[in-house]
């Protein structure tokens, strides 16, 4: 059995850990409102103004895509490691406009393009734009380039104008922001919503007209939000695609209720079965010893952290380390965490941000089956069972892809016994434009299985065969 390497399973630690610097050209900050007049071509991109935004940079770009940004100040490869396969097939060459800049903030986590400033975003505008707009946050505390290979190479190639926020906070100590138990969470929350309205803005100046059709999505953090945003604001937005979106629900299950056990599996006061009678699944065994280096022991911490400060004070205290193995390891005390137990004043930090399944247009969930920082059973499982609770099963669609687990980047690990998630969301994207556009439904729930030969890297269908 091969074992996770640092060098291939963990990239995105460099990326999650490492506060890198993008020098980039200053530029003067747009004043809010629309452009008057015809719509800007290209070349007159600096006619184009972000609506509320306290900064922005625009270029006229030969090609949006990473293939054509990468290695300059558009995007960031190493922000995005580890989040999809190697062999990953993304489109390119799409020209247009980017437009990068922040809203006014107070916190200063993200220190993308030397700005040192946090609610940051990019906008892309392409050339040949299909009327359509999509928009995404940051997995886990990444930035706003994050999914730029995931997501804006595919969607801008059919022609989407793209927007992406780095939801107001990010790094391993996204906790300190704000003034409350919750609020940086919360503030991802208003960053969507904050973000969507002002791109809506600046597509009608670009192409003389509002986006007639707006979609959310987004992968782990971005994928709660994505269901958060058609919860609360399905105004915004005609559908989304939520892939393993993170459940927060006020009495759990949630991550303060699914991890304490990793912990005090880590420090030998919980056995293998505890594991799987908390909802991990037993076939993902072997992506354990990489998740408890890599994810649950961090993850517990910083959202605990989060929402509930005053279980163990001393403990991240006010950073979760100033080393990637302090970042990574553990709080002793969170084995032992019990969440039921806590202050009422927890579960109304928590509440502030919860999900209720009360969606209020079409959303298609994926979620692996080997999913190992939210298991299956804990998450999506629940949501699906929320939203049909609340008489939404009609908006909502659910694939359980076999052998899928969190992140696509472990598949180059285990090539023989894990399959990238990236192919069915791909689908599942074009089965919620047919949806939505064509008044296709899509396939009925189901798993996915795993072909027993073919490309798994970049071909996925919904539907039985």
């Amino acid at each position: 059995m091969p074992s996770p390497r640092l060098n291939r399973g963990v990239p995105l630690l460099a990326a999650l850990l490492t506060a890198l610097t993008v020098a980039g050209p200053a530029a003067p900050a747009g004043a809010a409102g629309e452009s008057s007049g015809p719509p800007p071509t290209c070349a007159e991109h600096h006619r184009i103004h972000v609506p509320g935004a306290e900064h922005r940079r625009t270029a006229c770009l030969g090609d949006l895509t990473t293939a054509g940004l990468a290695g300059t100040p558009y995007t960031d490869m190493a922000d995005q490691a580890g989040l999809s396969a190697q062999g990953t097939k993304n489109p390119s060459g799409v020209p247009g406009i980017q437009i990068d800049g922040y809203f006014p903030d107070d916190s200063r986590l993200n220190a993308t393009h030397g700005w040192a400033h946090d609610a940051q975003f990019v906008i892309r505008l392409p050339e040949n734009w299909n009327g359509g707009l999509v928009v995404t946050g940051a997995p886990g505390t990444r930035r706003q380039y994050s999914t730029d290979t995931l997501i804006s190479d595919h969607v801008l190639a059919q022609g989407f104008a793209y927007a992406a926020t780095d939801k107001g906070n990010t790094g391993p100590d996204f906790f300190t922001d704000g003034r409350r138990p919750g609020d940086a969470v919360a503030e991802w929350n208003d960053r969507v919503t904050e973000l969507t309205k002002a791109a809506k803005k600046v597509v009608r100046q670009r192409y003389g007209r509002a986006p007639h059709r707006t979609y959310m999505t987004g992968i782990s953090n971005a994928g709660y939000l994505t269901r958060w945003q058609l919860e609360n604001r399905p105004e915004l937005y005609d559908g989304g695609v939520d892939w393993e979106g993170v459940l927060w629900t006020t009495r759990g299950p949630n991550l303060l209720t699914s991890l304490p056990v990793t912990v005090a599996r880590a420090l030998g006061r919980a056995s293998d079965q505890d594991m799987i009678d908390a909802g991990f699944a037993p076939g993902s065994r072997f992506l354990w010893p990489y998740h408890e280096k890599a994810y649950w022991g961090l993850t517990q911490k910083v959202f605990r952290a989060e929402f509930d400060p005053s279980y163990d004070p001393g403990c991240p205290g006010a950073t979760a380390g100033s080393t990637i193995e302090q970042i990574l390891s553990p709080c002793v005390s969170d084995a032992s965490y019990d969440y039921a137990s806590r202050p009422a004043s927890v579960r109304r930090a928590v509440a502030e941000v919860a999900l209720t399944g009360r969606i209020g247009k079409p959303l298609i969930t994926l979620h692996g089956d080997l999913d190992t920082l939210l298991p299956i059973a804990t998450d999506s499982d629940v949501y699906a069972g929320m939203v049909e609770a609340r008489g939404r099963a009609g908006l909502h669609r659910y694939y359980t892809v076999q052998d899928g687990t969190h992140a696509d980047g472990l598949y180059d690990t285990y090539p023989d016994r894990l399959r990238p998630i990236l192919p069915c969301y791909r689908s599942a994207f074009t089965a919620l434009r047919e949806w939505v556009e064509a008044g296709t439904a899509p396939p009925a729930d189901r798993t996915i299985a795993r072909p027993a030969s073919g490309d798994v890297v970049n071909s996925c269908a919904l539907a039985a065969p």
